[in-house]
């Protein structure tokens, strides 16, 4: 008699090939939300007759920056993967040229360069609409809250403190502490761009890569949102007394600067090449990278890059309101701007569904399981039999991984 499900051939099956991607579902969010904050950015800029700048940091233009390290992302992803298969055909007697060869054709595919010049194309638009909206925000919403803000951290915390900031300069001290914690809040400025790269370049899953993209983009949004929503300069503006104590690191550098830009554009917004940065609600320091440890978090990464993400977190946090930035309220809301960037940006790229092996395949592009196979020179070797994949859950681990997909985990 023959059986409706036999779990012999079930076993035995070859696995299905990789599912091509749709580049429009994964680049859709990103692309959507670089549509809408760039062309709200062109259209502040026709309204108030001042031109878009492109807002350069100390790292250089972004539009340097991000495709060099792009560059240095692949070499670092390419180079060991190449010495390592020319060391193995050598000892195969094989030709360690032909082995480098191929594992430039799986690692640099068009499909895989396109995706990440377009996630850097959208993250890159979104940007500079989000700093020029940041810099039109005294012309269009001249108004400030910080009394109020203040006024709601000192019921927040009664007694003899003003405020949040008094309490940790008082538990933590003003000496080694603030150098500590100046180092935490400015290694922000290199994490941002370095985890972009890092999840366009080394993202087996593109909708994985996408997801915290997409993720970083509506941060960047919601975020120009909730400075147009409650303007305010922050603590250390409103009440530079109250911080008179720190000693200089390179966050009151920071502050310093940013005061005098702000005074610069306010006298002459239309002769300066000077971009108006400050304002406090909410914190997009906290909320970027409290999306960056969820997004590591439901992807299950390595346990320790987890860990130090979330103390990263916390850091970041106190940073913040140690040396003034925000208020108790902008940490509330940050936390609502990387929920809701996390759960769109999963929603949109798909990314809670089954993971594929790679980025979506072209016309002439050879599948990772083909690649494998050329470079340990068993091209048209049947593969090895596994058994179905079950369906993934969003941060889950499978219990069965197909060959494919556990070699892309290591």
């Amino acid at each position: 008699m023959r059986l409706k499900h036999d779990q012999r051939s079930v076993n035995t099956a070859a696995p299905a090939p990789a599912r091509p991607g749709r580049p429009l579902a994964l680049v859709g969010v990103s692309l959507a939300v670089a549509v809408l904050t760039g062309g709200l950015a062109v259209a502040a800029s026709a309204h108030l007759g001042i031109r878009l700048r492109d807002p350069d940091g100390f790292l250089g233009p972004s539009y340097v920056r991000l495709p060099a390290l792009v560059l240095l992302f692949l070499v670092v992803d390419l180079l060991p993967r190449a010495v390592l298969r020319a060391r193995a055909a050598r000892a195969a007697g094989r030709s360690a040229q032909e082995a480098v060869a191929g594992a430039v054709r799986e690692r640099l595919t068009a499909s895989r360069l396109a995706y990440v010049a377009a996630g850097l194309l959208t993250f890159y638009v979104t940007y500079v609409g989000y700093r020029n909206l940041k810099s039109y925000l005294p012309f269009l919403r001249p108004e400030l809250y910080d009394a109020e803000l203040m006024r709601l951290d000192d019921a927040l915390l009664p007694g003899s403190w003003t405020g949040p900031a008094p309490l940790l300069h008082a538990l933590l001290g003003t000496t080694v502490s603030a150098q500590l914690l100046s180092v935490v809040y400015v290694f922000f400025l290199f994490f941002v761009p370095v985890s972009l790269v890092f999840a366009l370049v080394w993202a087996r899953d593109p909708r994985r890569g996408y997801w915290y993209v997409s993720a970083l983009c509506l941060n960047w949004a919601l975020g120009t949102a909730s400075y147009y929503l409650l303007p305010a300069l922050g603590p250390i503006y409103a009440d530079p007394a109250a911080y008179a104590d720190l000693p200089a690191t390179e966050v009151s550098a920071l502050q310093e600067s940013l005061m005098t830009s702000r005074v610069i554009v306010l006298a002459d917004p239309f002769g300066t090449d000077r971009i108006h940065g400050i304002a406090a609600f909410a914190s997009l320091h906290v909320s970027i990278v409290l999306t960056a440890a969820l997004v590591a978090h439901a992807m299950r990464l390595w346990k320790p890059l987890r860990v130090a993400m979330w103390c990263f977190v916390a850091l970041t946090a106190v940073a913040t309101i140690y040396f003034g930035w925000h208020y108790l309220l902008d940490l509330v809301g940050a936390v609502v701007i990387a929920a809701a960037s996390v759960w769109i940006g999963a929603w949109g790229t798909g990314a809670w569904r089954r993971p594929v092996t790679g980025p979506p395949a072209g016309p002439g592009v050879a599948s990772t399981a083909e690649a494998t196979a050329e470079a340990a020179g068993t091209t048209g070797a049947t593969p090895a039999a596994v058994p179905a994949l079950p369906r993934r859950r969003w941060g889950r681990r499978p219990a069965v991984l197909t060959s494919a997909e556990g070699r892309d985990r290591v």
